[in-house]
């Protein structure tokens, strides 16, 4: 008996759903919809909420909601009857994308994925939340059945646990309730914030809901009192108009009570009324404000008058304060029907001006006077199906949101890393980055982090930026925050090779001018003194017999030959025949120490004078650099197809210290294709190792293998190839 009399029921419940989306829809899939409550039904039937009801009821009041109060289309019914299911069930996406379609399966999706965002989360940073929402979906659905979600679990919030019941409401009122407002849905914003207060303040909401319904009858009369004579005399110029009270929700009075400093008795407004007019002629409004005027004193200094000049966003009316019957305040509006209707179903951008934020969002309010024109100006006869399937949401898709640990939000460009996530944290975080888990797993440093991602920076004091992170980095600060590390370190480098210059010069007896170093650094093929020094700090080049040569020659002629003589050297390295193109075939190559291409490699050659021609990565910093200055001696050049040379690579890995940790990356690395350590550099701290590893490989491909295999290694946390020198 008990199990027909709740067939009926259901079997009611799902005729009144039908009958609301028939209504209120364009077009209705009745089969799709019944298909879907089905489902729903048997899916949380052993369900119950904190109510004692069956689970059920809430994803059917929430399409029940998309049906009749947000009204979307049939897909986003079925989407709000299924949005539970994945969560809370055994029923996966693919199941649903089979059964009720793609679209249907990435709404439900999104909306879990929302669901998520905010468990556990401080939401000090409520703009940011809003942002980071849209920067989730591409489809507006998701986040209008989102609205409904929430509308129904505020409507029920009273049977959870009062801490659930303030944590739900403080989201509801700083997230949810100004983003509805956003969207144009003043009527979810308007009961989303008194259901939200209700629990926030429960004794001001008591106070004032039990003051305003004490005064309804007499607020009611005083209002009709007021109207009566203006209604007298509208008539008497034969005005076709509509006069209606306009009554304030109870979280806006108590707003007004806490900003203005007043007591309810003083908040004006709550004697308010509009008048509207029949009419396309705004001349009229300012005729009607005469009439008032001439009944009715006026309070200057709160009249404005947005027909002449519109706000930005086209509002147009006319706001009046007067004197009523017993001295009391009332604010009127006028306007005209057009302006109405511009008012109500176009104010999506009225946020900007009633809750003082930020201008900057004139892509967002231009977007929601379009999504406000679709859902409330489309006919049932119009497409507003095909409209919103093919609706991809744009805004904010440059910018992710990035949760830190402690659940703080990072906002950050599309495509950053964990190392531009560490910059964003502390420059120091950043410098000393050697790891990172993203969601709890850990991810290569050049990992591309998604809006929700939660992501903890693991950190070393052994640790520092290296030139490849310009490759991956995205933010400003990140790029700037390198390079400068770079640059600090070029410097220090540039001092030593100066100070064992000048030790050796002195030993030496040659005290070489400014304008003399300058003219050997250039015979010597360097743009300026710092690249001659540099080199000579890492041993590139030894000043000794730059400045002492063996050859007793003379004095004019001395450079010359012993930069002769390090060509002949430079000859003897060449690690494999490159293919020349163009005039240049069969000149001497050599490979450029600075970058260190492997077959690969996207190369270049750079022609010197006496040198031959260097091979550097396209990439290399100092190629580029030179491509800039000296174009004409870039010659293209190309790996041979076939070649057995073995070549340098350098291998940076850090990691935490865990006992045979050297003994499974040196396994790794020469069991593959029976690799060869050149050499390799361990060090230990803070329960972290950090090793360079040179090896030779017979080319990138070699490489990227090699260090994707490290990579799996257990407590390996970053593996990034690094320029060595051979």
């Amino acid at each position: 008996m008990e199990s027909a009399v709740t067939g009926i029921k259901h079997q009611k419940m799902l005729e009144d759903l039908l009958e609301a989306c028939k209504v209120n829809l364009p077009t209705v899939n009745e089969n799709l919809i019944s298909k879907a409550f089905q489902l729903s039904y048997e899916s949380h039937k052993n369900n119950f909420r904190a109510s004692g009801e069956p689970y059920f009821y809430h994803p059917y009041q929430v399409a029940m909601v998309v049906a009749k109060e947000i009204p979307l289309d049939d897909v986003s019914v079925v989407s709000a009857l299924l949005h539970d299911v994945v969560e809370d069930t055994e029923i996966g996406l693919q199941f649903v994308a089979k059964e009720f379609g793609k679209e249907v399966a990435d709404i439900v999706d999104g909306v879990t994925k929302i669901g998520g965002v905010f468990k556990g989360q401080d939401i000090s940073q409520a703009e940011n939340y809003r942002k980071l929402l849209l920067s989730m979906v591409k489809d507006v659905r998701v986040i209008l059945v989102k609205f409904a979600d929430r509308l129904h679990n505020i409507r029920t919030l009273e049977f959870v646990h009062p801490q659930k019941q303030r944590r739900i409401a403080k989201e509801t009122l700083e997230i949810y309730a100004p983003f509805a407002h956003r969207f144009g849905l003043g009527r979810v914003k308007w009961e989303l914030e008194d259901q939200a207060f209700k629990y926030l303040n429960k004794e001001a909401y008591t106070d004032i809901a039990k003051n305003i319904k004490e005064k309804r009858k007499e607020r009611e009369g005083y209002i009709a009192k007021f109207a009566k004579p203006i209604e007298e005399k509208l008539k008497a110029h034969n005005l076709k108009f509509t006069l209606e009270g306009r009554p304030k929700h109870l979280y806006s009075i108590y707003k007004k009570m806490i900003n203005q400093q007043k007591s309810l008795d003083e908040i004006y407004d709550l004697f308010a009324v509009r008048i509207i007019l029949e009419s396309e002629d705004p001349n009229q409004c300012y005729y009607v404000l005469g009439i008032i005027n001439q009944h009715y004193k006026p309070i200057q200094d709160r009249f404005k008058d947005f027909i002449s000049i519109p706000k930005k966003n086209n509002y147009q009316s006319i706001h009046n304060t007067v004197i009523g019957p017993d001295g009391r305040l009332v604010e009127i509006q006028i306007r005209t029907r057009k302006m109405h209707e511009i008012a109500e179903k176009g104010v999506a951008a009225h946020w900007k001006y009633k809750e003082d934020l930020v201008s900057s969002d004139t892509e967002l309010e231009d977007w929601v006077n379009w999504v406000r024109d679709i859902f409330e100006n489309s006919t049932k006869d119009e497409a507003t199906k095909e409209i919103l399937a093919s609706f991809k949401l744009n805004l904010y898709q440059d910018e992710i949101y990035i949760f830190t640990p402690k659940g703080e939000l990072k906002r950050l460009p599309l495509n950053s890393t964990p190392v531009d996530f560490a910059y964003e944290i502390h420059t120091k975080v950043g410098n000393h980055c050697i790891g990172a888990k993203v969601n709890g797993k850990i991810v290569p440093l050049d990992t591309r982090l998604h809006s929700g991602d939660q992501v903890e920076i693991i950190t070393s004091k052994n640790q520092h930026p290296n030139k490849s992170w310009l490759q991956f980095v995205q933010t400003h600060k990140s790029k700037s925050a390198v390079r400068r590390y770079l640059n600090r370190e070029e410097d220090k480098l540039v001092e030593q090779g100066k100070d064992i210059w000048d030790k050796k010069a002195k030993k030496f007896k040659k005290n070489l001018s400014i304008d003399e170093i300058n003219k050997l650094s250039h015979k010597l093929r360097y743009d300026n003194p710092r690249q001659l020094f540099k080199d000579v700090a890492i041993g590139k080049i030894d000043p000794e017999e730059v400045l002492n040569p063996v050859k007793e020659i003379q004095e004019e002629e001395s450079n010359e030959l012993v930069f002769d003589s390090f060509v002949e050297q430079a000859r003897n390295i060449s690690g494999g025949k490159i293919v020349v193109e163009g005039e240049h075939k069969g000149i001497q190559h050599t490979y450029a120490k600075c970058c260190n291409p492997i077959p690969g490699d996207p190369i270049i050659g750079f022609i010197t004078t006496g040198e031959g021609i260097k091979i550097h990565r396209k990439d290399c910093i100092n190629i580029v650099q030179m491509s800039k200055t000296q174009p004409d001696r870039l010659v293209p050049v190309n790996w041979p197809r076939t070649n057995g040379s073995m070549f340098v690579a350098g291998i940076d890995i850090h990691g935490e210290d865990v006992p045979g940790v050297l003994k499974d990356i040196s396994n790794i690395i020469t069991t593959y294709k029976n690799t060869n350590i050149k050499s390799v550099n361990i060090s230990t701290g803070d329960s972290m190792f950090h090793g360079t590893i040179s090896v030779f490989v017979s080319d990138l491909e070699h490489l990227n293998k090699l260090i994707e295999r490290l990579k799996k290694n257990r407590g390996v946390y970053s593996v990034e190839r690094f320029d060595v020198s051979n």
